[in-house]
């Protein structure tokens, strides 16, 4: 059977994404994401818990043109690489991004990014904003019931 390794995310940019370009022209871009999650501590007041991760996205998904503090939302994989620096082997844990929404809205309250939440079925053009009619409640109907 085959395992699932899948994260998603919503969170805030900490710093501009760090973008690099290979000599075969992809496109690399690294930052930090943050996430807070809010819970009720013993005493009973609120406490907030922010976790920080490393984020790499690859090729188109490096274009997004994010910044720091954006709100995004992010599905991806975890993965985990080792390096040597100054002679000692160093671990990082990275979230490699396949899917990245940006979810800031202007002042206007339209979504700034192309990559937007598709509109609802009410929204899309030529759809007719119609509910259908209700059945007779009357109790003459043909059902067996």
């Amino acid at each position: 059977m085959a395992g699932i390794n899948k994260v998603i995310l919503v969170g805030n940019l900490g710093k501009d994404p760090e973008i690099m370009t290979y000599e075969n022209g992809v496109k690399r871009a690294a930052f930090s994401l943050a996430t807070t999650e809010s819970y009720r501590g013993k005493d009973g007041n609120w406490q907030e818990q922010t976790e920080w991760h490393n984020i790499v996205l690859w090729g188109l998904h490096a274009d997004k043109n994010l910044i720091k503090g954006d709100k995004i939302y992010l599905e991806g994989r975890l993965r985990y690489r080792t390096y040597e620096q100054e002679g000692q082997k160093k671990y990082i844990t990275e979230i490699q991004g396949d899917k990245v929404l940006k979810l800031n809205t202007t002042g206007t309250g339209q979504y700034s990014n192309a990559a937007a939440p598709a509109p609802s079925v009410a929204e899309q053009p030529g759809h007719m904003a119609q509910s259908a009619p209700m059945p007779d409640a009357s109790g003459d109907s043909d059902l067996p019931f």
